[in-house]
């Protein structure tokens, strides 16, 4: 916890970019039937039937410093997915970087050893030694902004909406994006290590120091 909070009190460093990552599934619902459209003194009405589509997965990327949301629409979360995830984030998104400062859970998804399973040795190495990882402790997750980031987007753009195929999903999601972005909605972290070992106190080991005789 304490690692997670001298992260989110550094100054900005271009060449070290933080960056924190998570993800969350979002189901396509598509409509059986072609909603009413409103008309005056009518709602729009949609047919509580619906078709299921399966399950999409969303990649959040955000960089709280700098107010900047990357998110990857994909059809599975497997160690590929994410792994192919992180190489954009290295070549695409951050090329430039000397490294890369992400935090992410430990969902067993999100190891090193999956630029192995998704990449030749030489290129996992290379990827492998473009990033630091920082992992959030156990009942911990609140400590990753990009969790507040999805909760944000969820509520903003993907709530009470049934969305049916993946191409939709990822325009309304990079829509989002980049409307946000424009926005350059950054965060400032207020809580501080000194606020931890205060509030959560309970969370800390009992040293018992004995007095020399």
């Amino acid at each position: 916890m304490e690692d997670l909070l001298t992260l989110y009190t550094q100054p900005e460093d271009p060449q070290r970019p933080l960056v924190c990552m998570d993800e969350v599934p979002k189901q396509l619902i598509s409509d059986v039937r072609d909603p009413l459209p409103a008309q005056p003194e009518q709602p729009l009405r949609v047919d509580y039937e619906y078709k299921r589509n399966g399950v999409a997965n969303l990649f959040m990327f955000f960089e709280p410093f700098s107010g900047q949301r990357h998110v990857k629409v994909t059809e599975k979360r497997t160690r590929l997915d994410w792994a192919e995830a992180m190489r954009e984030l290295s070549d695409e998104i951050h090329p430039q970087a000397e490294r890369i400062v992400v935090v992410l859970d430990n969902l067993n998804t999100h190891t090193p050893a999956a630029f192995y399973l998704a990449f030749e040795p030489d290129e996992a190495r290379r990827l492998v030694k473009r990033f630091e990882f920082h992992f959030t402790p156990k009942h911990g997750s609140w400590l990753n902004v990009a969790e507040c980031e999805l909760s944000a987007m969820s509520r903003q753009c993907l709530a009470g909406r049934r969305i049916g195929h993946l191409a939709d999903l990822k325009f309304e999601i990079d829509a989002w994006a980049t409307q946000t972005n424009e926005k350059q909605r950054a965060v400032d972290w207020q809580f501080q290590i000194d606020d931890a070992r205060i509030k959560l106190k309970r969370l800390y080991p009992v040293v018992n120091v004995q007095e020399s005789t």
